[in-house]
């Protein structure tokens, strides 16, 4: 990375708090560590942080409340770290808006690349990052919203920014790109560049459900993303791109 990015630790235990900022440190990275959601904010009160492991049992709020109020406040990396084999924690953290998830005991080198996955799907370019306006072909209608792919956003139909998580994004891209064709699980994490995370078939159903509730008028009945049953899903565009 050409930059150091702030990455912010929270987690009670203070053996593991110290190993990861050590390690994140010498791997390039400017770190910030907590014990808890107090710590968490009066790091982020003073400037905000790319990217945050979170613990998920973490004292008082849990790791779960702090990433739906994140998700909430805007786009920030979330990795929660979870019990070994707890797949119903991992589920939850994904629905709450968690990017990526990691079984403790962790492997430093896996988070490390965790970490990097992360930000590479959420990096964008500077001029993303001033919104121009997209050229044609840039936009495309999904559902009740508009999926801006030059500036990495989708809006609703007032034109208010809806928060997505990187992946959710490169979820949608690909739909963007490959309209009216079914895709598979695999197919679907080929395309959202997430063959090097450990991603079990239920966490893209957990995201699909909650990009439904973002762009259908139905989420129960959807109409835009459609499950097709024994084969994946696939984005039903009505019209062209705008």
């Amino acid at each position: 990375m050409d930059a150091k990015r702030h990455l912010l630790i929270v987690d009670d235990d203070p053996d593991l708090r110290d190993t990861l900022h050590e390690y994140f440190e010498s791997s390039g990275f400017a770190v910030s560590s907590v014990a808890d959601g107090h710590g968490m904010r009066r790091v982020l009160k003073e400037g905000p942080a790319d990217i945050i492991i979170m613990d998920l049992h973490l004292p008082g709020e849990d790791g779960l409340a702090l990433t739906r109020e994140l998700r909430a406040q805007g786009p920030v990396g979330i990795i929660m770290l979870t019990g070994s084999g707890d797949t119903v924690d991992r589920i939850v953290g994904l629905e709450m808006g968690a990017d990526d998830y990691l079984a403790k005991p962790v492997d430093l080198r896996e988070l490390l690349a965790r970490v990097k996955s992360v930000l590479r799907r959420a990096q964008k370019t500077p001029e993303s990052e001033a919104a121009p306006a997209a050229e044609p072909g840039q936009k495309v209608r999904m559902g009740t919203c508009m999926l801006d792919l030059a500036a990495h956003r989708l809006y609703d139909a007032a034109g208010q920014e809806v928060p997505l998580t990187s992946m959710e994004f490169d979820l949608l891209k690909a739909f963007a790109q490959h309209p009216n064709r079914v895709l598979s699980r695999d197919q679907l994490l080929d395309l959202a560049h997430n063959r090097e995370s450990d991603v079990f078939d239920r966490s893209i159903d957990v995201r699909i459900t909650r990009i439904r509730k973002k762009i259908e008028i139905d989420a129960e009945k959807p109409q835009v993303l459609k499950t097709v049953r024994g084969a994946g899903y696939m984005f039903v565009q009505e019209g062209r791109k705008a």
